[in-house]
């Protein structure tokens, strides 16, 4: 059974940092794909970013160049770098595993964490 618990989120103001962990277990398989996707209130979920075997990386257009998906044991523990915060990126995130591909995160992910709040302020 896989499971993906999330860790690191919070309250930060505007332009400060957050970084996301996603711990991993039972989750096997030799080609993987992990990603983040997020929901903020009142709207629908997002990817933000994808990570897969294949060396493939996804960001969505609103987080590129401030934030950085990696993995430190493939498949263990994911992380979100998240820097220059704006308010508008305050969501609930998830953690997923077993998308298809990075760029497919949103509408491939078969295995959610529970999610984690992300709050900016201005």
């Amino acid at each position: 059974q896989v499971q993906l618990v999330e860790s690191g989120g919070g309250s930060v103001q505007a332009g400060g940092s957050l970084r996301l962990a996603c711990a991993a277990s039972g989750y096997s398989d030799r080609r993987w794909c992990m990603g983040w996707i997020r929901q903020a209130p009142g709207k629908e979920h997002e990817g933000v970013a994808g990570l897969d075997s294949e060396g493939s990386i996804y960001y969505t257009d609103s987080v590129k160049g401030r934030f950085s998906i990696s993995t430190d044991n493939p498949k263990n523990t994911l992380y979100l770098q998240m820097n220059s915060l704006k308010p508008e990126d305050t969501a609930m995130y998830y953690c997923t595993a077993d998308c298809d591909e990075a760029t497919t995160v949103l509408v491939s992910s078969r295995f959610w964490g529970p999610g984690i709040q992300v709050t900016v302020s201005s």
